[in-house]
């Protein structure tokens, strides 16, 4: 008999920007252990990945936030060296607006910090994997955001 493959499971990252800077937390445990990646883990059972984000941003960090919207997902997939597929998760990236206050690393976080895509970028940080890719997609829906509605000039 064939051993089970691991099923996928779905958990939910807090993007936080203030300014041009992100929030991320360095990760306690495995699989990205001493990695930098934003707040997140496991959705659980009858909660969306929205409130999951929030409660994790709050749990890991201590900081009260709001889900504004979906961002993206990424597939995260680990094999073995012989190929063999040993965890798949489906990470819903939800942009949060948290407005005050400081974070502290509790729960699974080592440290906390708001970070700036050059400090990715330049290698500053080991951070987990596409987590420079989402701090600049989170940066240009807090733009999109952030301008007026355009308004129809054309006369009727």
């Amino acid at each position: 008999m064939t051993p089970a493959l691991p099923m996928p499971r779905l958990a939910a990252l807090a993007v936080v920007v203030r300014g041009r800077r992100v929030l991320l937390v360095r990760r306690r445990n495995p699989p990205d252990a001493g990695r930098w990646g934003f707040p997140g883990g496991h959705v659980e059972p009858g909660e969306t990945a929205l409130a999951a984000a929030v409660r994790e941003l709050r749990e890991e960090t201590g900081l009260r936030g709001e889900a504004v919207e979906y961002l993206t997902n990424i597939d995260v997939i680990h094999r073995d060296p012989g190929g063999t597929l040993t965890a798949h998760y489906l990470l819903a990236a939800v942009l949060c607006r948290c407005e005050a206050g400081e974070p502290v690393a509790a729960d699974d976080a080592l440290d906390a910090a708001f970070v700036t895509p050059g400090d990715l970028r330049a290698g500053a940080l080991p951070a987990s994997d596409r987590v420079e890719e989402l701090a600049m997609l989170a940066l240009a829906r807090i733009d999109q955001l952030s301008r007026p509605a355009s308004r129809d000039t054309a006369a009727p």
